[in-house]
């Protein structure tokens, strides 16, 4: 009897593994938990591919301490993300709110049997500490090719811990005061906030008060590998798949409906860069088309979840015209966002946060009249958008100039004239990108 009672269990688990996998919270959804761990993975590829896409972009003497920028932050945020960054930006509202605390998830302590939503809690805070990592790592083009790689990382420690952390909290906590703003809520799907418009801010603050590189504007600095490039850009977008599909943190409907406007987005965004540069230069160039790719997917990430796909294929074709002038301005105005970090992450994305409300699906919009009694409307969410670019604004800027002149009085921050000659390579890491090649003359 007892071995035939442990032969029809046996059986039953191979063949109903998601019902019957019961831990002491909940039950797994083996489906959602699937998807999540691939998304988190997707994530992480794109901090690889960030570091391609930028290490590219500077010339040849620089291209290792650039890529370091960004493979960095995987290890000192993805630290301090398990000590207390989880919590910071997740627990229960604290200090009115500014930011949170659980002392479970302080070195991520007691989420070790925790189910949320049919979902392993360690995936969930894996998954968001992916996006902890990349957002610092994206500032880092706009000072490329002149910081001390000490002061580079001191910064994005207290930049995550003082502007990434109280931002997230605001915007994705469930006790979060723009979240809750409203019938909805500020709109934010997967970090067009949070991260790019934080990010592009920080880096247009940085650029400015760091100043230009040695020779700029007047010394072609061209880029060392654009094949480099290419292969970054194409990295971002399929790890972008896991950044917003990853984020409605289930698997279905929703989930589909996000990974198609992101695809549409982004499709749209480099086909209009090319349109462009045919209609002014009677050409495409690979820089072009990649810029394109970045301004079709930043656009997209708040509104991935809300629009439908005539929505993304028009927030993509309008990131591509706006990022392409302010590129433009970016010259005239003479600051040196080395990597364009502002121009196509805080440009793209901040047009995407605003203009999402003009395409929001009707099923959408019907929810949120029935949350609100009747009286919501397109408008009423534009206002709440304003509120939280405003915020993330004035939080990003405020934040950035403070840690940078912290940085700047102790460690250090721009390196000096002689090292920036020689080159982040060998000044600093005593290293060199190609060993065929004679980086001082580069």
């Amino acid at each position: 009897m007892v071995t035939r009672f442990l032969s029809l269990s046996l059986l039953i688990l191979f063949i109903y593994p998601a019902k019957v996998f019961a831990v002491e919270n909940g039950v797994i959804d083996s489906g959602s938990t699937a998807w999540m761990l691939t998304s988190t993975a997707l994530v992480l590829l794109m901090v690889p591919g960030l570091a391609m896409f930028y290490g590219g972009l500077v010339r040849t003497k620089n291209v290792l301490g650039t890529m370091m920028h960004s493979f960095v932050s995987m290890a000192v945020i993805g630290v301090l993300w398990v000590v207390c960054g989880y919590s910071l930006a997740f627990g229960k509202n604290v200090l009115g709110g500014f930011i949170g605390w659980d002392w479970d998830f302080f070195f991520l302590k007691g989420i070790d049997d925790r189910i949320t939503n049919g979902i392993p809690e360690y995936v969930l805070a894996m998954f968001q500490g992916k996006f902890a990592i990349i957002t610092p790592a994206l500032i880092s083009g706009a000072i490329a090719e002149r910081v001390y790689f000490k002061g580079y990382t001191l910064f994005i420690a207290l930049w995550f811990l003082l502007v990434y952390c109280p931002l997230c909290h605001w915007v994705w906590a469930s006790d979060g005061w723009l979240f809750n703003s409203g019938a909805s809520g500020v709109i934010d799907l997967a970090g067009g906030l949070v991260i790019h418009v934080s990010a592009g801010v920080s880096a247009l603050v940085l650029a400015i008060l760091m100043g230009a590189r040695k020779g700029y504007p007047k010394t072609a600095m061209h880029p060392n590998n654009l094949v480099m490039t290419m292969m970054g850009a194409g990295l971002l977008w399929v790890g972008w798949f896991g950044f917003n599909a990853g984020s409605t943190v289930q698997s279905g409907l929703e989930t589909a409906r996000a990974l198609t406007m992101t695809q549409v987005s982004a499709a749209s965004g480099a086909l209009t860069w090319l349109v462009i540069e045919a209609i002014i230069f009677r050409k495409a160039t690979s820089l072009g088309f990649v810029s394109g790719i970045l301004a079709g997917l930043v656009v997209i990430t708040p509104a991935a979840g809300v629009v439908q796909p005539i929505g993304a294929m028009t927030l993509g074709a309008l990131s591509a015209i706006a990022c392409y002038y302010a590129l433009q301005l970016k010259v005239r105005m003479g600051y040196d966002d080395s990597l364009d970090c502002f121009g196509i992450h805080g440009v793209g994305s901040g047009l995407g946060v605003l203009i999402l409300s003009f395409f929001i699906r009707d099923s959408w919009m019907s929810s949120a009249c029935v949350s609100a009694g009747g009286s919501w409307t397109l408008w009423n969410q534009l206002i709440i958008q304003l509120k939280g670019m405003g915020t993330t604004i004035f939080m990003a800027a405020v934040g950035t100039a403070v840690i940078y002149f912290i940085v700047e009085k102790t460690v250090g921050f721009r390196i000096n004239e002689e090292e920036e000659q020689e080159g982040l390579d060998k000044s600093l890491h005593r290293e060199h990108g190609y060993g065929l090649v004679n980086s001082e003359i580069i």
